[in-house]
Protein backbone atom coordinates (compact mmCIF):
# COMPACT_ATOMS: atom_id res chain seq x y z
CA UNK A 1 0.00 0.00 0.00
CA UNK A 2 1.37 3.54 -0.99
CA UNK A 3 0.34 6.98 0.82
CA UNK A 4 -1.26 9.59 -1.08
CA UNK A 5 -2.08 12.82 0.02
CA UNK A 6 -2.66 11.09 3.16
CA UNK A 7 -5.30 8.08 2.18
CA UNK A 8 -3.85 4.71 1.50
CA UNK A 9 -4.14 3.20 -2.22
CA UNK A 10 -4.90 -0.67 -2.42
CA UNK A 11 -3.85 -0.68 -6.20
CA UNK A 12 -1.26 -2.93 -5.76
CA UNK A 13 -3.20 -5.54 -3.74
CA UNK A 14 -3.70 -8.66 -5.79
CA UNK A 15 -7.51 -8.74 -6.84
CA UNK A 16 -8.17 -12.15 -6.03
CA UNK A 17 -8.44 -11.35 -2.60
CA UNK A 18 -10.63 -8.53 -3.10
CA UNK A 19 -14.62 -8.13 -2.33
CA UNK A 20 -15.84 -4.86 -2.71
CA UNK A 21 -19.36 -4.80 -0.33
CA UNK A 22 -20.85 -2.71 2.13
CA UNK A 23 -21.14 -2.70 5.51
CA UNK A 24 -24.17 -4.58 7.45
CA UNK A 25 -23.84 -4.88 10.75
CA UNK A 26 -21.09 -3.48 13.51
CA UNK A 27 -20.56 -4.99 16.91
CA UNK A 28 -18.65 -2.78 18.72
CA UNK A 29 -16.80 -3.67 21.39
CA UNK A 30 -14.40 -1.40 23.92
CA UNK A 31 -11.14 -2.43 22.22
CA UNK A 32 -11.81 -4.33 18.99
CA UNK A 33 -15.05 -5.07 16.92
CA UNK A 34 -16.51 -6.86 14.40
CA UNK A 35 -17.36 -5.56 10.80
CA UNK A 36 -19.43 -8.01 8.80
CA UNK A 37 -19.63 -7.08 4.83
CA UNK A 38 -22.09 -8.21 2.58
CA UNK A 39 -20.19 -8.77 -0.77
CA UNK A 40 -22.10 -10.42 -4.36
CA UNK A 41 -20.04 -13.61 -3.04
CA UNK A 42 -21.41 -13.54 0.57
CA UNK A 43 -20.92 -12.35 4.05
CA UNK A 44 -17.42 -11.42 5.24
CA UNK A 45 -16.39 -10.80 8.85
CA UNK A 46 -13.17 -8.62 10.38
CA UNK A 47 -12.40 -8.25 13.31
CA UNK A 48 -10.23 -4.95 13.68
CA UNK A 49 -9.50 -2.20 16.71
CA UNK A 50 -12.34 -0.15 17.66
CA UNK A 51 -9.89 2.79 17.28
CA UNK A 52 -9.55 1.63 13.39
CA UNK A 53 -13.54 1.65 13.13
CA UNK A 54 -13.67 5.53 14.83
CA UNK A 55 -10.27 6.55 12.28
CA UNK A 56 -11.76 5.41 9.29
CA UNK A 57 -15.43 6.71 10.08
CA UNK A 58 -17.17 3.40 9.41
CA UNK A 59 -20.60 2.73 9.77
CA UNK A 60 -23.20 0.59 8.52
CA UNK A 61 -23.84 1.39 5.17
CA UNK A 62 -20.65 2.71 4.40
CA UNK A 63 -18.84 1.07 0.83
CA UNK A 64 -15.80 -0.84 2.00
CA UNK A 65 -13.16 -3.31 0.07
CA UNK A 66 -12.62 -6.23 2.35
CA UNK A 67 -9.11 -7.95 1.38
CA UNK A 68 -8.55 -11.45 2.52
CA UNK A 69 -4.99 -12.30 3.17
CA UNK A 70 -4.56 -16.32 4.24
CA UNK A 71 -1.92 -18.23 4.35
CA UNK A 72 -3.96 -21.56 5.45
CA UNK A 73 -7.28 -22.82 4.10
CA UNK A 74 -9.22 -25.25 5.98
CA UNK A 75 -11.50 -28.14 4.78
CA UNK A 76 -14.97 -29.45 6.29
CA UNK A 77 -16.84 -32.34 4.88
CA UNK A 78 -20.82 -31.14 4.60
Amino acid sequence: MTNSGGKMSIKTINTRNQFKGKIIEIVTGPVVSEVVVGTPFGTVTSVITTRSINELELSVGSDVVALVKSTEVSIAKL
